[in-house]
């Protein structure tokens, strides 16, 4: 049978209908057999459904496939907040706890591979720690250090991140010094000690790695810029914690997981 709807009008009939028999994303994924991620892409409209998701959701969610295909299905009645990026009802699924030690090795490893480059500042090391979290986040669906971004005026900032800072300068494993860069004052940071790559698995550093190539180039301005600009920073509220659950919301260039392969 031909759908007489589009694939995005498919996604918001499957978002609104799970809303409304109270399923959260993970509930409804598992009840499937797929993905958490994969059902937001296909909410969003961005993903097929194989004829047997189909099915399955027509018992999950009781409707009737043909009654779901047509163009005649009233759906007015539903509330739709397909759109509220923002939900949090039930949707997260792994609450961030911050993992000091993996989080002190994966700042100390960023800055050994940056060694030598005048870009690399506290504003764009706070960029690449976030880029790294979040990309970890979204392609494995478990936090790299567990650390908690605000959003703040110039972008993500992890929170508790002066005290970590202060206590590695206490304890030698970190330098803070006062430069210029192209006129403008910058505060960097030394490595003292390597990091401890025991501590990071191998999908870990690949995602480092991966940041680092891409981003350590970019200026300070440009790296906040593109960074207001990633999904999990536009849903959130400026001062409020960011919900990693909204990377699996974004779009090229932003997003880090190919659910074209999954699916």
């Amino acid at each position: 049978m031909e759908s007489k709807i589009t694939q995005a009008e498919i996604g918001k009939r499957v978002s609104i209908l799970r809303k409304n028999k109270d399923l959260s994303q993970e509930e409804l994924a598992v009840r499937i057999g797929i993905s958490r991620s994969s059902l937001t892409q296909m909410e969003l409209g961005k993903r097929n459904l194989s004829a047997l998701e189909m099915h399955v959701l027509s018992i999950e969610l009781g409707f009737s496939i043909d009654d779901f295909l047509g163009s005649e299905l009233n759906i007015s009645t539903y509330e739709d907040s397909a759109k509220d990026l923002t939900e949090t009802k039930k949707v997260r699924v792994s609450v961030p706890k911050l993992d000091v030690e993996k989080f002190k090795n994966v700042l100390l490893y960023i800055l050994e591979r940056c060694a030598g480059k005048p870009n690399v500042g506290e504003t764009l090391v706070y960029k690449l720690l976030y880029f790294s979290d979040f990309n970890y986040y979204e392609l494995h669906e478990e936090h790299l250090t567990g650390a908690i971004y605000r959003k703040l005026p110039f972008g993500p900032v992890p929170k508790n991140l002066d005290s970590i800072l202060n206590g590695m300068i206490d304890q030698r494993e970190l330098k803070r010094i006062k430069t210029q860069y192209h006129d403008y004052p910058q505060t960097r940071y030394i490595p003292l000690k390597k990091a401890d790559l025991t501590l990071l698995k191998a999908s870990e550093k690949d995602v480092l790695d991966k940041v680092i190539d891409q981003f350590s180039d970019w200026s300070a301005k440009a790296l906040s810029e593109y960074s207001h600009q990633d999904i999990p920073w536009l849903a959130s509220k400026e001062g409020k914690e960011i919900n990693y659950e909204l990377v699996f919301y974004r779009e090229a260039p932003y997003s880090v997981r190919n659910y074209l392969d999954e699916f």
